[in-house]
């Protein structure tokens, strides 16, 4: 039992006064009503869900030809390349010059392109920025989280398309990107 005492005994000697009660304070009913309310705050609050991301990954099927046709004045390309350098383009491959930044640089880039798009079509939600991944050999997976990452902060509403086959480089953006020595 919690208890708090005050008061002693006065043992000195003089004039015989009236004994005086010691003050006893019980603290029990405090201490348990403490560990309710941690029981509960405890059993009550809901823990954070893991969220998972949408993603558009082409078919591993060579006879579907039926493929997903882009606006090229909607669509970035985002190429993942060695030592945590990005190149990235707007539109179509070869017709517009990539630019290489870090990952510092990245959500800037989605950030200016999204207002772009959103200022040129306004809030069609079929004219959205639609944004293609294609991480190359010198990529590792951190590079492909932290991108995915940063389209969730940059709230891109359209799922990333996902080309992680390095075959499907096309030779414009192997080229830029020997040149840069980010391939």
């Amino acid at each position: 039992m919690a208890e708090l005492n005050t008061g002693g005994d006065g043992g000195k000697g003089g004039k015989v006064r009236s004994k005086k009660q010691s003050t006893r304070v019980d603290l029990t009913a405090m201490v348990d009503l403490a560990f309710l309310l941690i029981t509960f705050f405890m059993l009550t609050t809901t823990l954070s869900k893991p969220q998972a991301m949408d993603v558009a990954k082409p078919d591993k099927d060579e006879k579907n030809d039926t493929k997903l046709e882009l606006r090229a004045s909607t669509a970035m390309t985002i190429l993942l390349g060695k030592n945590d350098k990005i190149a990235w383009y707007m539109g179509e491959a070869g017709k517009s010059e990539p630019n290489i930044v870090g990952f510092g640089d990245i959500r800037k880039a989605l950030l200016d392109n999204k207002k772009k798009v959103t200022d040129m079509y306004g809030n069609d939600p079929k004219r959205q920025l639609t944004v293609v991944i294609k991480p190359t050999e010198g990529a590792n997976y951190k590079n492909f989280v932290d991108i995915m990452d940063e389209l969730a902060i940059a709230k891109i509403k359209t799922a990333p398309a996902i080309d992680d086959d390095p075959k499907n480089l096309l030779e414009g953006e192997k080229d830029f990107m020997k040149k840069a020595g980010i391939l």
